[in-house]
């Protein structure tokens, strides 16, 4: 096993997930792959190397990363449901022509939120939709 994928097992070791091959190859593609893929995009680009790979498997595999912490679901809009692997507070920007989807950097603690003083935040997302600059270049053309 090399040091990428050891590692990959000893942070699911650490969450209390058994680290099967599956599940360490999932982890691993979204770790590497930054664009917030759904589980039917991780299932088709792991099928392919992991010929025993399910559907199920993925979605298991992905529910468990979440219930955890090592994962975030998004629903950025409608009821897509897609996936991202990240230790940092950061905000999501969809392209409403492309479907382009990028993070970028916020900094949530030092915003403001009137009215919410006595709540227990559990959750912070930051979710932006618009034209991205390559459509808005591609537009002006």
């Amino acid at each position: 096993m090399n040091q990428k994928m050891s590692n990959i097992a000893n942070e699911l070791t650490k969450n209390n997930i058994k680290p099967s091959i599956h599940r360490m190859r999932i982890l691993e593609y979204l770790m590497d792959k930054r664009d917030h893929p759904t589980v039917d995009e991780i299932y088709i680009n792991l099928k392919k190397e992991c010929p025993t790979l399910s559907k199920a498997t993925v979605y298991n595999a992905v529910s468990l990363f979440v219930n955890v912490g090592l994962v975030k679901a998004l629903t950025i809009e409608g009821t897509e449901v897609r996936y991202d692997y990240t230790k940092n507070n950061h905000g999501h920007f969809k392209g409403e022509q492309c479907g382009f989807i990028c993070d970028f950097d916020i900094n949530i603690n030092q915003m403001n939120f009137d009215g919410l003083d006595h709540c227990e935040i559990l959750s912070k997302d930051v979710n932006f939709k618009g034209i991205c600059s390559e459509c808005l270049l591609n537009n002006k053309r």
